[in-house]
Formats: structure tokens, sequence, C-alpha cells
């Protein structure tokens, strides 16, 4: 199927590619927004459901696992449906998710909570789906990292806001609390302030709901061009696949490795976006529910620079392997700094004198770091996994989706580590996932054959 607009996507210009990429931005911004508000809910629902540290992990768990569980059946549906009723339906799911947050909400059952974790992890798997690919096939292979950066900036940009928004309207008016200050509290006056901040979740999600809802229709009406994935493969796409058609997908090795890395990736990610409150909130930081927010700042600051230097300036190879050493670095950083000194946030932003930016512990600030390092990973990995896979680019896509079960399972691993090793000594587990990008970045993108 060739149609004139799909055949000039690639090579468009001006408004012709502006109102796509403006769209896709906003719908990168959306599950930005939703992604990241994780990192607040998680230590919130942790008081208000009172769990360890382990079971407030599941709400990670329970998001990104539905992109493991959801990510071939989306991407069947993505065939039939193409990527932008695909588009429309994924914000009609999450809209229905962000619903299942009242009867939770009043109940105070977390696996109320969880199962609606879980249907908005869903409706993001078919978004992540179709939008990825979409941006990547969006001009010339060269600048595809530049324009995911450019929908990264909005995504981390969303995820700066989605913490300090959720403290503002959730805990407006509720004392500020942490875990450290709501165990020591008489039972009867905890049990009173719980059920308050379980009922302030009510208006804001209903409030998520119907804007996702309005958009939902919007984007059924949007004009975006349609992206044909039926190009056609040249010889090196055709020696690497077996005549074996159920396991064609298999035989792309960049694709397969570039799916593992993004396991890693995105569990690390994770790990230093939502685990950053908890932390913070055990060794008693004031406002930990807003801490996602200085690891996002980080990945604002990384993707800007992506933005201007890919590929001005550095390839895709050399923005992931230099992604690894800082992530390597500043996971060392981590395991070696005080929970107590805050000298290098002084060091940071002190010299700004903006009052309302705290001067967080070493340990803190190291962790806030992470989003620098992490910010180039994934814009990198998408088109050099993606490369020579032409028609099967949206398999390829729903493989790469899959390996964001990364953000599920490690997480859940660093909360066992944790309450074996303590929560700063258990970031260790990060180390073996940098190396391993590093890997991907210096050989395995370029490996054609197994």
């Amino acid at each position: 199927m060739t149609t004139q607009a799909q055949s000039q996507v690639p090579n468009a210009t001006g408004m012709g590619r502006f109102v796509p990429i403006l769209s896709i931005g906003l719908l990168f911004f959306i599950f930005g927004f939703i992604t990241w508000l994780n990192g607040a809910l998680i230590p919130f629902l942790q008081m208000v459901c009172e769990l360890t540290e382990m079971q407030a992990l599941l709400i990670a768990f329970c998001f990104y696992i539905a992109y493991v569980v959801m990510a071939l059946p989306m991407a069947k549906i993505l065939e039939k449906t193409g990527y932008q009723k695909g588009m429309s339906l994924g914000l009609s799911i999450i809209a229905v998710g962000c619903l299942l947050f009242v009867p939770a909400a009043l109940s105070a059952m977390f696996p109320v909570f969880l199962l609606a974790q879980f249907v908005v992890g869903s409706g993001l798997t078919i978004l992540q789906t179709a939008s990825n690919p979409f941006i990547v096939r969006l001009g010339n292979e060269e600048s595809a990292a530049a324009r995911i950066a450019f929908m990264g900036l909005l995504n981390k940009a969303a995820g700066v806001l989605a913490p300090i928004v959720f403290t503002s309207l959730v805990l407006s008016g509720l004392p500020d609390v942490n875990q450290e200050s709501l165990n020591a509290m008489p039972q009867d006056v905890k049990a009173t302030l719980i059920n308050d901040m379980s009922v302030s979740l009510i208006q804001p999600y209903i409030a998520m709901a119907i804007a996702l809802g309005v958009l939902a229709l919007v984007f059924m009406r949007l004009a975006l061009p349609t992206i044909n994935d039926e190009q056609d493969e040249d010889e090196t796409v055709e020696a690497s696949l077996s005549s074996n058609k159920d396991k064609k997908i298999l035989h792309f090795p960049h694709l397969v490795l570039g799916a593992i890395s993004l396991f890693f990736y995105v569990g690390v990610e994770v790990i230093a976006g939502d685990t950053i409150g908890l932390y913070g909130s055990s060794i008693g930081v004031e406002n930990a529910t807003t801490l996602t927010s200085f690891t996002m700042i980080a990945m604002v600051i990384g993707y800007a620079v992506g933005l201007i230097c890919i590929p001005r300036f550095i390839s895709q190879q050399t923005a992931l392997l230099s992604s690894a050493v800082f992530g390597v670095v500043f996971t060392t950083c981590i395991l070696m700094s005080s929970n107590t000194d805050t000298g290098i946030s002084q060091v940071l932003w002190g010299w700004t004198g903006v009052q309302s930016l705290p001067f967080l512990p070493n340990s803190v600030t190291c962790i806030a770091l992470l989003g620098l390092a992490n910010a180039l990973v994934w814009p990198a990995i998408w088109p050099l996994a993606l490369n020579n896979l032409g028609k099967y680019t949206a398999q390829g896509s729903a493989l790469l989706i899959m390996g964001i079960a990364g953000g599920a399972i490690l997480p859940m691993v660093y909360g066992a580590a944790s309450e074996l090793v303590g929560g700063q000594s258990a970031y260790a587990i990060m180390l073996p996932c940098y190396c391993f990008i590093a890997y991907y970045a210096v050989l395995g993108c370029k490996k054609q054959r197994w």
C-alpha cells in the first residue's frame, strides 16, 4: 500500500512535518507526565496503603509489566487500526485507567490501585508502539536520534512537572509527611491523615481522565500522514532473514540486542526516577514526593544537549557510549556518597540563589544526576535497533517496547536488594546494566548476523 502521503513523509519539510511532529510531541508529553507520576505515587501509596518498600515497588511493576503482556496484542491491533487510530485508542485506555483510581482511592485497596496502574500501562503500550516508529520514519535516518531527543525533551519536561503538580494538587493543605514522620504519629492521627490523603487523589484523576478522553477524540480527526513500513529491504536485510516465518524478527541481532539494552536502560531509568522518592523518604528528606523532578531536570538537560549535538557533533553511537560511561560514574558516586552532607547540591545549584531549590544529601543528588546519564540512551537505541528492518518495523517496535519490562523487573530487584543490604548499597545493581549498554554502543548495534 503506497500513497502519495506515505511516499512524501520521510522527506516532508515545513508545515508538512511540523504538525505531525507537534502532535506526536504532545503524546510524548502526555505519557511522560503519566509515567513519571509514578515517582510521586510510589512513596505516596506506600504511606496511604502502609506498604513495605518491596510492596510499594509493585506500583511500578504493574505499570511496566503491561508493556510485556500487551506489547504483541497492541502491535496486532496497530496493524489493523494504523498508527493514528491506535494513538487515539491508547489515549482512551489511559483515561479508563485514570477513572479506576477513583474506586481505588475511595476504598484505599492496594490491589485496585495495581489494576488501575496496569490499565494505564496498557494504554501507554499502544501509544509507545505507535509513536516511536512514527517519529523515526518522519525524516532521514541520520537525524532520527535528534527527533527522538526532541520528543524526549518534552517527555522529561512533563516528568519535571508531574511530581510537582501531584504534590501541589494532592497534598495541598495536608502537612508535609514522609515515611519516617508518619511512623512516629499516634495511630488515630495517622489513620485520619491517611484517609484524607487517599481521598485527595479523586479530583485530579477525574480531571486527567476527562482531558485524555477529549484528546482521544481530537486525534481521531487530526490529518496525520500515513507511515508505510513496507519498504524494500536491501541485500543485508534479506541475508539476515530465516526461512522460518515465526522467527524472522529474532534473526536481526542488532534489534534483539537493542531490546535487551532497552530492558537494562528502562530498568535503571525507573530506578533513578521512581526510587529516589522512596530512598529520600526513608532517610527523612522533606517533600520526598517531589524528588523525581530533580532526576527529570537532569534528563531534560541531557536531552537538550542531544538535540543540539546529534548528529551535528556526535554520532548516535557516541552518545550512547557516553551515557553508559556516565551511568557507571554516577552509580559509583551514589555508593560512596554521604546521606547527610549536601555539598554536591550546594555546588550544582547553590549559586542560583533560588530558595525553592532545597539542598539534598549527596547520595540523593547523585541519584538525580543519573537522569543526565540516562537521557540519550532511549533516543540513540531506537534508530540503531530499527535500522534496515523495512516491513518488519512494527514487529521490531513491539519487541523493543517489550524491553520496557526492565522498568517492572529491575526496580523489584532493587527493592529486594534494598531489604538485604540497604537502599544505598542496592544501587550497585545498575553497574552491570550500564556495562551492557556500553557493549551495545560499541559492538552490538553493528552485529548483522548471529
